[in-house]
């Protein structure tokens, strides 16, 4: 009986060793379908398997997250990428080290909105966005960044429109609705509910027009020089569940529709359950997520570029010195 009882208590000792011997750390998201491969590393234990006890923290705004960083309140960071960020990389607050979403040719993520009337005098497509009333949350955005990219491709600046900044998505809604704007640039979902309310007209996607590395994961440089195994052991776990959630969401068919890939539900059901969605609202904005994490390298050059030349970001800035492309293996785009 004493034997039975010893092995017992190893067993339960055992069992019970990693978990006290897990490392603590931290990182800030935003309850969107875009932080989904965070989801499901913690949900799945994959960062438990890799020895970490991480810590989610929920921001609601974009800059918040960066910020948080910078000012240690978390160790990592997934969102997406501003002016304000690219302003704190440049006083060595945080370094890019993995990709989150992106827009995709074939998914669609971001959408040009244009109302009924706007449509019905000509705004057929994102070309035509030249010259006309758009709504954007604020000036430095993911949205300001997504106009500026279109107007490379179509030889206009965004000086050559007018930019209506309403802080968030309600009030560019409220403002689309109401006639004060002929366009916006929208999410998905909410795009195609203002379709739905017989409202607008998408007229194009960001994806199909300009693919770009929307959102990154990232740290504090001291993080690196610091912890450096936690970013190593972080990064695996994070990879883990950015190829388990390319297999379940990004596949097509020859028509471009999804196709749900393996463990499909299950995935959903963690990211609605963390992102408090209906798993067919958030199933409508899944973003592509790169199966390796891996980045846009010329794409994040090109952002830096632009809101320098917008006077967003100091031109001193590098864009090669705000990247640790160490971490994840075959980033695209390198500069030579």
């Amino acid at each position: 009986m004493k034997f039975v009882w010893t092995a017992v208590v190893g067993a339960v000792l055992a069992w019970a060793l990693p978990a006290a011997a897990q490392e603590k750390t931290s990182i800030g998201v935003l309850a969107l379908s875009s932080s989904g491969p965070v989801y499901i590393a913690k949900a799945k234990g994959y960062f438990a398997r890799e020895g970490l006890d991480v810590d989610l923290k929920i921001f609601t705004s974009a800059q918040q997250v960066p910020v948080a960083v910078a000012s240690g309140d978390v160790d990592f960071g997934v969102t997406g990428l501003t002016a304000g960020y690219y302003n704190l990389a440049a006083k060595g607050a945080v370094t890019m080290i993995a990709a989150q979403s992106r827009d995709e040719p074939g998914y669609p993520l971001s959408a040009y909105v244009a109302t009924k009337a706007a449509h019905d005098a000509g705004l057929s497509k994102p070309a035509d966005l030249k010259g006309r009333r758009i709504a954007i949350t604020t000036v430095g955005s993911t949205f300001h960044y997504m106009l500026g990219i279109l107007g490379q491709k179509y030889g206009f600046t965004v000086k050559d429109l007018t930019m209506v900044p309403l802080q968030d998505v309600p009030k560019m809604v409220a403002a689309f609705k109401g006639g004060q704007v002929d366009a916006m640039v929208a999410p998905v979902t909410v795009a195609r509910q203002v379709v739905a309310d017989g409202a607008g007209t998408i007229v194009g996607w960001a994806g199909d027009e300009t693919p770009w590395q929307l959102g990154a994961l990232f740290t504090a440089p001291k993080m690196i020089a610091g912890r450096r195994d936690v970013v190593v052991r972080f990064i695996r776990a994070y990879q883990t569940a950015t190829a388990e959630y390319h297999a379940a969401f990004n596949a097509r068919d020859a028509q471009g529709k999804p196709v749900k890939g393996p463990n499909h539900d299950e995935l959903l059901g963690i990211i609605a359950e963390a992102t408090k969605q209906k798993p067919e609202i958030v199933a409508e904005g899944l973003p592509y997520v790169d199966p390796q994490g891996r980045l846009m390298v010329n794409d994040i050059h090109n952002q830096v570029k632009f809101w320098q030349s917008e006077g967003q970001v100091d031109k001193a800035l590098d864009p090669a010195g705000i990247l640790d492309l160490s971490f994840v293996q075959g980033h695209t785009g390198v500069p030579k």
